[in-house]
């Protein structure tokens, strides 16, 4: 993943050339950014989205064309981006001045762009309405120095899915928001749910991606890892409670048999075969994952979602939302903080929540009687809602360096028994802090 560099960008024009500029505006109807006004002299926003399931694609394209429809003068053209190629894309986009209006992302990939200049700082632009509805703890996901760079607004918290014959069959007791399982329980717990002979596991965990797993999950222990100080310069410390989770995963894989070493390097969608064979008990997973395994699962197959582990901190665990920015260069910031007003009204973020089984932030949205069923397991997610901070990683520069050179194969090599806690820890702080200096200075 490239990074953003933090330099200051020259301005586009000079005066003259402004002046310029507002003058060929006059005499050929072209905005500002040299784009052509509609015929009728209305305009087009360009609205970047990343959704790519079907019943989250229909839905966003149904609010644009509900949108279009109501706004004649103000049109939205929808753009369909992906996932898988969003940051390099973005930056090629920003650099060759051809960046969309609005910007479907996550929080976790805003830092850089925010820093470098690239994102529109949101806070004068925010309707009071959409400022009031988003909970504090969710606008500080977007957040960088004093500027707002997104709005939040699609979450997902990392829950258990479980077999539940295997969970019944057993006499274990069920975990519920109220009364969860501790580390330790969990622990014991997925060791009764193992059949001993290596066949059969008590819980899988696809980790392929370790970090945001571990992380994330980690601030239920207390953990922070990233700590900032009075100089607000990140430096890395490991202290008790981030060795909770990698500690857990570490020995139940190790030492207790009760985790599955195979499934390490696998991502979310290759464990679902092993789980409804029987392979394993229980798998933990993004809430989304949940249309996954109505989809997928045989007829008849009967499933639970249980809450994460709790620790020191509760259940509190780390999320990065979806987010909607508006881009600097915009001439529309005005019309396009609208839509993203529109876009997210009570009805419509709960529309998008649903098609992507994921959580509304909106504190309205997340009134709706949809998303409080036990169907699904829409309630136990609701439910834990309240619970989502900000990743810990979120306003780290650097993050993504860090991630992908030192503490990835860290976390792999530590949770397949290649080295031990003591070098886990040497490897995320000494060799961790050199990457983070170079950002830092």
């Amino acid at each position: 993943m490239r990074r953003v560099t933090g330099r200051v960008r020259t301005p586009r024009r000079t005066r003259l050339g402004a002046a310029a500029a507002a003058l060929a505006l006059l005499l050929t109807g072209c905005s500002d950014d040299g784009r052509e006004k509609d015929a009728d002299g209305g305009i087009t926003l360009r609205f970047q989205s990343l959704a790519w399931q079907k019943e989250s694609v229909d839905a966003n394209r149904e609010l644009v064309d509900e949108w279009n429809a109501a706004h004649p003068g103000v049109r939205v053209e929808y753009v369909q981006g992906s996932w898988d190629s969003v940051h390099d894309q973005l930056l090629t986009s920003f650099e060759g001045g051809e960046a969309p209006d609005i910007i479907h992302d996550a929080s976790d990939d805003l830092a850089d762009f925010a820093y470098g200049g690239y994102l529109a700082d949101l806070r004068e632009l925010l309707p009071a309405r959409l400022k009031n509805d988003i909970p504090r703890r969710s606008w500080q996901t977007a957040t960088f120095g004093k500027g707002v760079y997104g709005v939040p607004f699609l979450q997902e918290p990392r829950v258990l899915i479980a077999n539940e014959k295997i969970l019944k069959a057993s006499g274990v007791r069920v975990p519920t928001v109220e009364n969860p399982w501790s580390w330790a329980e969990f622990r014991q717990v997925a060791k009764e749910l193992s059949g001993g002979d290596g066949t059969t596991y008590g819980v899988a965990w696809p980790l392929k991606d370790p970090v945001s797993a571990t992380l994330n999950l980690g601030l239920s222990a207390g953990g922070q890892l990233f700590h900032r100080g009075a100089d607000g310069k990140v430096k890395v410390r490991f202290t008790e409670g981030d060795a909770v989770v990698p500690g857990t995963i570490h020995d139940q894989v190790g030492a207790d048999r009760s985790a599955s070493a195979a499934t390490l390097g696998m991502g979310g969608s290759d464990t679902l075969p092993g789980f409804f064979g029987g392979k394993y008990a229980m798998v933990p997973l993004g809430f989304s994952y949940r249309q996954q395994i109505v989809q997928q699962a045989p007829e008849g197959f009967a499933w639970k979602v249980l809450p994460a582990p709790a620790g020191a901190d509760g259940l509190t665990q780390g999320v990065s939302p979806q987010t909607l920015s508006i881009a600097q260069d915009s001439p529309y910031k005005k019309e396009a903080m609208e839509f993203v007003d529109f876009f997210l009204r009570p009805p419509n973020m709960a529309r998008l929540a649903k098609g992507d089984w994921m959580l509304p932030t909106g504190a309205a949205a997340l009134k709706d009687p949809a998303l409080r069923a036990e169907k699904d397991g829409w309630a136990t997610g609701t439910a834990l809602a309240e619970h989502l901070a900000p990743a810990p990683a979120q306003s780290v520069r650097g993050y993504p360096e860090w991630k992908d050179k030192v503490a990835t194969p860290a976390y792999q090599e530590y949770y397949s028994g290649a080295i031990d806690a003591k070098e886990l820890e040497k490897r995320l702080v000494k060799d961790g802090n050199l990457v983070l200096a170079r950002y830092q200075r």
